[in-house]
């Protein structure tokens, strides 16, 4: 039997055949186009016509990686963009329509405060999410149901419960959504994974995942501050809790460095999301368990003092244990990487000197490889006919690009990237609770116990709820 692309597809007809149900939500993946609508051929979508594309965020990541991700390919135009901050929207129209000029490309970028208004706009085609990890949801579910493909960010969710809802949304409406885990389409990656899934470094047991982290040492107490003009702080804030703002509760007024939101555990978990999403994926995906997770969990971490500002985990260091019975140790104290260790050898994976965006960091190895092995001749071994072999991508926007005009599914698809940020996520409770939990990876839920079962979903301020 020829097992080209067998490894991840096998898995993800497993998964869309059992419609697993689980506490949390049920899967139920219904109306799953097979056949192309008539609207890709005839319409917008058709492969003769552009796709016009709505940017929803317009900070550091949409500037630096999303935007020129997409406004590189020639099949597609960077048509509106939307921001809750005036200056950032005004400066991402002049940042888009300047590029087109200088192609000599007439493009009236249109803009938005509302992603809702945006959606709203029919010569729309698709979107790119690049808001901050609170607000990914539920404009990536209000954009699929009004018949939009959408590329958004990492990680797929705030909560686990929210992870959920969109996947199962996504599926409802036959949409395509690629999840920015761009290193699935850097080829030392796909080529780690398909060494690994093919058995080139013997049985594997144990995979050390190595990121980055927050220094507690840097957190700050900052006193309540004027709202900047032009700043919707209000609807920032979305679905968590009102507080008061402060400069380094959001981002900068005058320059799109990292901003201070992703050090606050109100707008995300930290390092173990904002890293752990990447490399928890690749785990998954060398490991061939894109549409599960582990069943035990242990963590510890540094926190900072009650009542920071900035209080998401510094250093830390956990243990997974999945039902294959492959064991998962995650730490800032490896290197930046995802190292796969196996009864005969070891290969080990990074972006070496890449990043997303200038002040992304990377990792601190003097001489660190982009792909490194125990032996070298694991890396030249050639990948059989008959053997596994993963989706190859090039160019991750692009490859989002090509999955709106074939409908076939992206590298990154919503469930894939839900499952990668669970992991995450199961870590950073194992982290708050400082005990050893036990997940069900089917029922989504942990097992007899009710005090972990509460971190699977937050309390979400209204009008910004998921229904």
């Amino acid at each position: 039997m020829n097992k080209k692309n067998t490894g991840t597809e096998s898995s993800r007809r497993k998964f869309l055949k059992n419609s697993i149900k689980g506490a949390v939500g049920s899967l139920a993946l219904v109306n799953i186009p097979t056949i192309v609508p008539a609207h890709v051929l005839k319409g917008p979508m058709a492969p003769s016509n552009r796709i016009n594309v709505g940017a929803i965020g317009n900070g550091r990541i949409s500037r630096e990686h999303d935007m020129p991700g997409v406004w590189k390919h020639d099949n597609a135009r960077i048509m509106a963009v939307c921001d809750l901050d005036k200056n950032r929207l005004q400066s991402a129209q002049k940042l888009v329509q300047d590029y087109y000029a200088k192609k000599n490309i007439k493009q009236d970028v249109k803009m938005y405060e509302d992603y809702e208004e945006l959606l709203n706009n029919k010569d729309i085609d698709a979107v790119i999410i690049s808001t901050p990890d609170h607000w990914h949801v539920l404009p990536a579910v209000t954009a699929v149901r009004a018949g939009k493909d959408v590329y958004m960010q990492k990680p797929a969710s705030l909560t686990i419960a929210e992870g959920r809802f969109l996947s199962n949304e996504v599926h409802k409406t036959g949409r395509i959504l690629q999840i920015g885990s761009q290193q699935r389409s850097q080829p030392q990656f796909k080529r780690a994974c398909e060494l690994v899934r093919n058995g080139r470094i013997g049985k594997l047991h144990t995979i050390y995942v190595g990121l980055p982290t927050d220094d507690p040492s840097q957190s700050t107490v900052e006193k309540e501050m004027p709202v900047p003009a032009g700043l919707n702080y209000e609807k920032w804030l979305g679905e968590t809790p009102y507080v008061p703002y402060t400069l380094k509760r959001v981002h900068p007024t005058n320059d799109f460095s990292r901003p201070g939101w992703l050090r606050c555990e109100q707008f995300g978990a930290g390092m173990i999301t904002g890293w752990g999403a990447h490399h928890f994926d690749i785990m998954n995906w060398g490991m061939g368990t894109e549409y599960t997770g582990p069943i035990e969990i242990t963590a510890s971490a540094e926190f900072p003092p009650a009542g920071s500002l900035w209080d998401v985990h510094g250093p830390f260091k956990a243990e997974n244990l999945f039902a294959n019975g492959v064991k998962v140790l995650a730490s800032n104290s490896y290197p930046n990487g995802v190292k796969f260790v196996g009864s005969e050898g070891w290969i080990f994976v990074s972006r070496g000197n890449y990043s997303a965006t200038a002040n992304d960091p990377t990792s601190q190895a003097k001489n660190s490889k982009a792909l490194d092995a125990s032996d070298p001749k694991i890396l030249t071994s050639v990948i059989g006919e008959n053997e596994i072999h993963l989706i190859d991508s090039k160019d991750h926007h692009g490859n989002w690009l090509e999955s709106i005009i074939s409908r076939k599914p992206p590298i990154a698809p919503i469930e894939v990237g839900h499952r990668a940020c669970s992991v995450c996520l199961l870590n950073h409770a194992a982290m708050k609770l400082k005990r050893k939990l036990y997940w069900d990876p089917v029922k989504e839920v942990f097992k007899n116990d009710d005090e972990a079962n509460a971190l699977l979903t937050r309390p979400q301020r209204w009008p910004y709820v998921l229904a």
